[in-house]
C-alpha cells in the first residue's frame, strides 16, 4: 500500500530534505579546506555539545513514559549482577594505561584543549611560563572529536587530570556490557541468551585491554550497540521522541571513529520502514537539524586533504593507495591469523572466533530471512538484519584497508565490531536451532566454563600486552614524571603530546636539531631546572655498542650525561639523558653586557625585564 499523497506537503519533511541539501554543500562543496578546518576547531566543541544535549533530552523524553528501570525481581538482580561481573572482569587483569600510542595521546591532547580552551586542538608547543604552564600551539587532529569531548567534560566536572580517558571507559565498560544483556535477550527473548552475549565479550582479551586504555574503542562499540537498540525501540514504538534519539545516537557514532559513519546506511533504511510500517512520516524538529550538527565530520576529513601523512602511508614500505580490493586476499588470511591464534599470545578469544565463525554463515541465512519476511518478525529481528547489512560493508572496507591487517598490534583494536557481532550472532543462531530453549543453562555454564579454564589465564599472562613496546615506554615515561612532581623541566622527544598532557614542557627531537640555539639560549638563562632528552636506541649484537635511532639524533651540537635507561625489547632501549652544553655550529654573536640592574632607575629595571621577557617568549623551544 502506497504512502499518502499527502505526505510531501508536511513541513517537517521538506525542512529535513532542505537541511540534508544544505549540510551537503557545506560540507563537500562551499567551505574552503583551510576556512572548514578553522570552523572544526573553534566551532566543533560547541557542535558536540548540542548533540549530545539533544541527545540526552530525547532519551529522557522517550524513556520517561515507561519507567520501572530498576530490576524488581530477586532473578533480575542477580541477573544484572552477572553482567556487572562480566564488566569488571574486563577491568581487573589489566592495568590501566596508554595502550595505543599516538591514538591515545593525541586523543587525550584533544580533549585538554577542549577542557581549557573550547578549541578542538593537540598541544603541540606547551611551556611552564613564570609559573603557569600555558598551551602555545597545536593542530587539528584527525580523529573524530566525540570520545575528546566526553573527556573534556569529565575534565570541566572533576578538574583535569590524565587519567580521566580511564574514568570514562571504566564507566563505559559496565554501560556496554548492560547494553549487550539487553540486545541478546531482545533478540532470543531470553535472560540466559543475553548473559551468553556477555559471558563471550568478557572472555576478549583485546576487549579488556581496550577497557583499560585511553582510546575511543570502547566508546565506538557502546554507541553502536545504543544506536541497535534505540533502532529496536523506534521500530516498536515509532513516535517523535524516540526517533529523535535513534538520530542523535547515530549522528554521535559518526563521530566517534572514521568508518562509523557506515552505521548511517541502516539507520536510514531503519527510519525508512518504521515510517512504511507507520503509513506516516514521523519526524521530530529536532531530527531535521540532524543533518547540520553532521557537517563537522566531513570538515574534520579536510585533514586528509591537507596533509598527505594522515594517511600514514610512509609507515608501511610498498602500498601506494590507502583503499583497494587488492589488499583483501592478504588481510582475510591475516584476519584469519589473528581470530584464530592458539597460543594466547595475541589478544583474541578463541572460544569467540570458533562459536562465532559457526554462526556467521547462519546469521547471514538468518538475515535473507528476516528480510524476506520483515513484517512478520519482531523488532530486535528486523534491526538486527539491517545494522547486519552495516557490519558487512564495514568489514568490506577494513579489508580493503592497506592497514587492516587484524594480527598488527596496532590494528587488533579494528576488529571489535567484528566481535560485537560474533557475540550477537551465537545467541541469535542458537536461539534459532533451540526455539523450546531447553539448552540455555547448558549452553551458560559451558561458556563460562571455557571463561575460567581458557581466557581468565590467557588474560592473566599478558603476553599480548608485551608485544607492543610503545605502550609500555609511556608507561616509563609516566613514571619518571611521578618521580619528578616539580615538572619545571623541559623534555626533548619524538612523542612530545604525552609530556605536554601531563603537564611538562616538551618540545620535538626535529625542532631541538634545527634551533639548536634556542636550547643553548634556555640552558644558559635557566629558563628550566633541566633539559633532558628522551632518545630510543639500538645495540650492536657484534660490539655492545649502544646506537640512538636516526630519528632521535640530536646531533653534534648537544653534550648529553645519562640519567637512566630502560631495556623493553631484545637490542632496543630507551635513555632519558640530560642537556649539559649546547654548541650550535652557527651561534650568533653573543649580545653586548647589559649595565647591572642594581645601576638602573626603577623604569629602567622594568624595561630590561619586559625586554627579556620578550626574548624569551621568543626562544621558547
Amino acid at each position: 500500500m502506497p504512502f499518502p499523497r499527502d505526505v510531501l506537503k508536511d513541513p517537517k519533511l521538506a525542512a529535513f530534505v532542505a537541511a540534508a541539501l544544505l549540510a551537503t554543500l557545506l560540507g563537500f562543496v562551499v567551505i574552503p579546506d583551510e576556512a572548514g578546518l578553522r570552523l572544526v576547531i573553534y566551532g566543533g566543541y560547541w557542535f558536540l555539545l548540542v548533540t549530545a544535549g539533544l541527545l540526552a533530552w530525547s532519551l529522557w523524553r522517550s524513556l520517561r513514559p515507561g519507567g520501572g528501570w530498576w530490576p524488581a525481581t530477586a532473578r533480575e538482580r542477580w541477573v544484572w549482577a552477572g553482567v556487572a561481573a562480566g564488566a569488571l572482569l574486563l577491568l581487573v587483569h589489566e592495568r590501566y594505561g596508554f595502550k595505543v600510542l599516538m591514538d591515545e595521546a593525541m586523543l587525550l591532547g584533544t580533549s585538554m584543549t577542549m577542557h581549557l580552551e573550547k578549541k578542538a586542538l593537540v598541544p603541540m608547543r606547551a611551556h611552564d611560563i613564570v609559573g603557569h604552564f600555558q598551551l602555545l600551539d597545536g593542530q587539528l587532529d584527525k580523529r573524530p572529536l566525540f570520545f575528546p569531548f566526553l573527556v573534556s567534560l569529565l575534565h570541566d566536572a572533576t578538574g583535569y587530570r590524565p587519567e580521566n580517558p580511564w574514568v570514562l571507559n571504566t564507566l563505559l565498560a559496565f554501560v556496554f556490557m548492560g547494553l549487550v544483556y539487553v540486545l541478546g535477550r531482545r533478540l532470543t527473548g531470553r535472560d540466559l541468551g543475553g548473559l551468553a552475549a556477555v559471558v563471550l565479550l568478557a572472555g576478549l582479551p583485546l576487549l579488556a585491554q581496550n577497557a583499560t586504555g585511553a582510546g575511543f574503542e570502547l566508546l565506538n562499540l557502546t554507541m553502536l550497540a545504543a544506536t541497535l537498540w534505540l533502532g529496536i525501540r523506534w521500530l516498536e514504538r515509532r513516535d517523535a521522541d524516540t526517533l529523535s534519539a535513534f538520530c542523535y545516537a547515530a549522528a554521535l557514532l559518526a563521530q566517534v571513529r572514521y568508518e562509523s559513519v557506515i552505521f548511517l546506511l541502516p539507520v536510514g533504511l531503519l527510519v525508512l520502514w518504521g515510517w512504511w510500517l507507520e503509513r506516516r512520516v514521523v519526524l521530530s524538529w529536532p531530527v531535521v537539524f540532524v543533518p547540520l550538527l553532521l557537517v563537522p565530520y566531513p570538515l574534520q576529513h579536510r585533514v586528509f586533504t591537507v596533509r598527505d601523512s594522515a594517511w600514514e602511508l610512509a609507515s608501511q614500505p610498498g602500498y601506494t593507495r590507502v583503499f583497494s580490493p587488492e589488499y583483501i586476499p592478504a588481510n582475510f588470511g591475516h584476519a584469519l591469523g589473528f581470530l584464530f591464534d592458539p597460543t594466547g599470545d595475541v589478544s583474541n578469544s578463541l572460544v569467540l572466533s570458533i562459536l562465532g565463525a559457526l554462526a556467521l554463515p547462519f546469521l547471514v541465512l538468518w538475515v535473507v530471512k528476516v528480510m524476506r519476511r520483515a513484517r512478520a518478525e519482531s523488532p530486535a529481528a528486523v534491526a538486527l538484519a539491517v545494522f547486519a547489512v552495516g557490519f558487512a560493508l564495514w568489514l568490506g572496507l577494513m579489508l580493503c584497508y592497506f592497514w587492516g591487517r587484524f594480527d598488527d598490534p596496532v590494528i587488533r583494536r579494528l576488529s571489535l565490531p567484528l566481535h560485537l557481532l560474533m557475540a550477537l550472532a551465537v545467541p541469535v543462531v542458537i536461539a534459532q536451532f533451540d526455539r523450546a530453549g531447553r539448552s540455555w543453562r547448558w549452553v551458560l555454564g559451558l561458556l563460562l566454563v571455557a571463561l575460567v579454564a581458557r581466557s581468565v589465564p590467557v588474560m592473566a599472562r599478558h603476553a599480548y600486552t608485551m608485544a607492543y613496546n610503545p605502550g609500555i615506554e609511556v608507561d616509563w615515561r609516566r613514571e619518571f614524571i611521578a618521580a619528578h612532581p616539580e615538572r619545571d623541566y623541559l623534555v626533548i622527544d619524538q612523542d612530545t603530546v604525552i609530556w605536554i598532557t601531563h603537564g611538562v614542557s616538551s618540545t620535538p627531537v626535529l625542532q631541538a636539531r634545527h634551533r639548536a640555539e634556542v636550547i643553548e639560549f634556555n640552558l644558559r638563562n635557566r629558563s628550566f631546572s633541566d633539559i633532558l632528552v628522551y632518545q630510543r636506541c639500538e645495540v650492536d649484537p657484534a660490539t655492545g655498542a649502544v646506537v640512538v635511532t636516526r630519528d632521535d639524533e640530536l646531533g653534534p651540537a648537544y653534550t648529553l650525561e645519562l640519567v637512566d635507561e630502560k631495556r623493553f625489547a631484545p637490542l632496543r632501549l630507551s635513555r632519558i639523558s640530560r642537556v649539559t652544553a649546547v654548541r650550535p655550529l652557527a651561534a650568533p654573536a653573543p649580545p653586548p653586557a647589559p649595565a647591572p640592574l642594581e645601576k638602573l632607575s626603577k623604569e629602567e629595571r622594568e624595561k630590561v625585564r619586559r625586554a627579556y621577557f620578550e626574548t624569551f617568549v621568543k626562544n621558547l623551544p
